[in-house]
């Protein structure tokens, strides 16, 4: 038994038989002792490291919450820190402050002693926290870019046309390695969406996280490779890459972990080369049950109500990308069961819903919402729901499945909820059929959480405060001050506003009467409708989100 692993014993952090059983993973898999006892979960990497500190006498870091010096980052070149996997972290008075992960390794600091001319001062961390770092500070696929600048046959990526070679370099091993983890990177910092995008000079590289725009951090030199990037994306979602003078689109399947992740793909030609997007598809993300989409007590409540009618339609409104479709997959969780039959027809179907029947729209062959709910008809379904109402003829098909017994779920983009009525009488909808189906109408829209990692009280005085929040003196404001776990922003994940509209006998007169929304909207908030503006104050109060995000969001 090794020193360590004795001390390990001793100190009650692993077994005998853990001990045991790591050697024979050491034996099978190549490993060393103590990766063999973190991988099999015997003992924690920071346990570990705590143990290896006090032996060597090292300092064990909080790196997440360490600074990181502009001045250390640049002692030392991406390829050495990327092949060490170290982090340089301070420097000051001719000593170099370096986090390693490895405390075995001792021999890279006389490298970087040799490299450098300092002295280095060694303490430990967890890997990932250092690679975390490293991502941070020096690209993502820093130590692959190194790799391809210094390869002689992907020196003139960018500068040559011919189909032929690109394909050739889109399926070279670094190419591919960059790609997948320009995606990973993505899929692990919650991104929904990967912008690509070439100007002259640059390629820049997005994330679309929470709702904004982010910059991927990613090294200059990407910008050699930028033509072979886009070919491998496009070879990926089995494109045409000789065509780049009209737009395509694609689908990418990755397995990350035990999860299934889709990505759609669209490339669109621009004056400096392919713009791509990926939408990334993660069940994970979006599959949410009702009590976790955010609603108060009474909506919920409300919305329970609605879903459970035999007939009638429920619309979900707002702009794109304000989780219309996540509110209603969460209702059809709600809804489906053995007694039920419940059929969707979605444009195009973004996630499989066990339980649930679900129809792509395919227009090339004439397979429209329309067309689509006319056949769903004949399968006697209890449920249907539709992707959005569009047109005149879908909106009557709903109207139609509605009035014959159905409870329809759709969406519709409206900026509130009372717009929803007058935008199905303007598409066509006779106004009396409108007051006799709709049965509730709920406007969303999204808002970032305040990161619960730098969340801190702000002062109410430095706030501009609308004169529409009703704020008393007793309420606390909060903000997320920005760390490494939000990427500075200061917010991580996001919940919904709502403005529930439930249809009564009186909003029905109105409608048959053809009244301007505002005065549904009065009619509604005489009969309780919170405003999204309302709902988004109270989350301000209870610390969920921030006046700035509310105010961003809504019509405030």
């Amino acid at each position: 038994m090794s020193s360590y692993s004795q001390v390990l014993v001793e100190k009650g952090l692993v077994s005998l038989e853990d001990i045991d059983a790591a050697q024979r993973m050491c034996e099978e898999q190549g490993l060393r002792l103590d990766q063999a006892l973190i991988q099999s979960g015997a003992i924690t990497e920071r346990a570990f490291l705590e143990v290896m500190g006090e032996r060597l006498d090292f300092d064990v870091i909080d790196l997440p919450a360490v600074t990181i010096e502009t001045d250390a980052i640049q002692t030392l070149p991406s390829r050495f820190v990327y092949r060490n996997h170290l982090a340089p972290i301070a420097r000051e008075n001719g000593t170099l402050k370096v986090a390693t992960s490895d405390p075995f390794n001792l021999y890279v600091f006389d490298e970087i002693k040799l490299l450098t001319g300092l002295e280095v001062r060694p303490v430990l961390a967890p890997r990932a926290e250092i690679g975390k770092v490293i991502k941070d500070h020096y690209g993502v696929g820093g130590d692959t870019i190194e790799e391809m600048a210094g390869e002689d046959d992907l020196s003139f990526v960018g500068s040559d046309d011919d189909s032929q070679d690109l394909l050739q370099m889109a399926q070279e091993a670094s190419v591919i390695k960059l790609v997948n983890e320009i995606i990973l990177e993505a899929i692990n910092e919650r991104a929904s969406d990967i912008h690509i995008e070439p100007f002259e000079r640059t390629l820049s590289i997005r994330y679309r996280i929470d709702g904004v725009l982010q910059e991927a951090a990613v090294p200059p030199q990407i910008n050699q490779f930028k033509a072979a990037i886009i070919s491998r994306v496009k070879i990926l979602s089995n494109m045409n890459i000789a065509e780049r003078r009209l737009p395509q689109d694609g689908r990418i399947k990755f397995s990350v972990g035990s999860r299934q992740v889709d990505v759609r793909v669209s490339v669109i030609p621009m004056i400096f080369g392919e713009g791509v997007v990926m939408r990334i598809l993660d069940k994970a993300t979006v599959l949410y049950s009702l009590p976790e989409l955010g609603l108060d007590e009474e909506t919920f409540a409300q919305f329970q109500t609605l879903i459970k009618k035999p007939h009638g339609i429920l619309l979900v409104t707002g702009p794109t990308g304000s989780g219309k479709t996540t509110t209603l997959y969460a209702a059809l969780n709600a809804i489906v069961g053995t007694e039920k039959k419940v059929i969707t027809t979605e444009d195009p179907v973004e996630y499989n819903l066990d339980g649930v029947n679900q129809i792509p729209v395919d227009h090339k062959v004439g397979m429209s919402f329309a067309v689509g709910l006319r056949s769903i008809l004949r399968h006697d379904p209890d449920v249907v729901m539709i992707g959005e109402i569009r047109d005149l003829e879908t909106a009557q098909a709903a109207t139609q499945a509605s009035l014959t017994g159905h409870l329809v779920l759709s969406t519709l983009h409206t900026n509130d909820a009372a717009s929803a009525a007058t935008r199905l009488i303007d598409m066509g909808v006779e106004p009396f059929l409108v007051s006799s189906t709709l049965s509730g109408v709920m406007a969303q829209r999204l808002v970032r959480v305040i990161c619960p990692d730098c969340k801190t009280e702000k002062d109410p005085g430095e706030a501009k405060l609308p004169k529409t929040a009703n704020f008393s003196k007793g309420d606390k404001l909060f903000h997320g001050s920005g760390c490494r776990q939000c990427r500075k922003s200061g917010y991580r994940g996001r919940t919904g506003l709502y403005e529930l509209l439930m249809m009564n006998e009186e909003l029905g007169e109105k409608i048959i009467q053809r009244v301007a929304s505002s005065e549904l909207v009065q009619i509604g908030r005489a009969n309780g409708m919170r405003l999204l503006s309302e709902d988004g104050w109270g989350k301000v109060k209870q610390g969920i989100t921030t006046l700035d995000e509310v105010m961003r969001v809504t019509a405030e």
